[in-house]
């Protein structure tokens, strides 16, 4: 018997070029927008006040765009990061073309950019990630190109 554990891709499984799309999608709740607003102290209008957002050039609350981002970043986390990568090194570009509203499902796809081995870390390298989040229409509502430091493969785990 093969026990399988579920874990995302070692630095070597990374190939610069690949596209990861995820899944599942999430849709954003009114409960998820209100949430996350309160826990940030983020008291934005936009976000919370359907009559006054009601009046806004969008007709409706917007989503916070950073739950967005957190979203787009965190659907790819089983596939790419989930037990592989030590840490979040940094965000280089953070857009948000086109809004998101509460009803609204996001989806996101992954590009692998650049990597290379760290310097000062055996065994480690730095991977360039570009999460793309995409709505349910297919429209582009998210984009982040992030570092982060991922383990190499150990020698007794088996390639994916």
């Amino acid at each position: 018997m093969t026990v399988h554990t579920r874990r995302g891709r070692y630095y070597e499984e990374m190939v610069s070029g690949d596209v990861f799309k995820h899944e599942p999608g999430r849709t954003v709740t009114e409960a998820d927008n209100v949430l996350f607003c309160s826990i940030t102290l983020n008291t934005q209008t936009l976000h919370l006040d359907a009559v006054k957002s009601a009046e806004s050039e969008f007709g409706q609350r917007l989503v916070n765009s950073l739950l967005t981002m957190s979203i787009v970043c965190s659907i790819g986390v089983p596939d790419l990061t989930q037990k592989t990568t030590i840490a979040n090194l940094g965000f280089q570009e953070i857009s948000f073309p086109a809004p998101v509203f509460i009803g609204d499902t996001l989806y996101c796809e992954t590009e692998i950019g650049p990597k290379r081995a760290s310097r000062s870390r055996p065994g480690q390298g730095i991977v360039t990630l570009e999460h793309r989040g995409l709505n349910q229409d297919g429209v582009l509502v998210c984009r982040a190109v992030r570092t982060a430091l991922v383990r190499f493969r150990p020698d007794d785990e088996p390639a994916l």
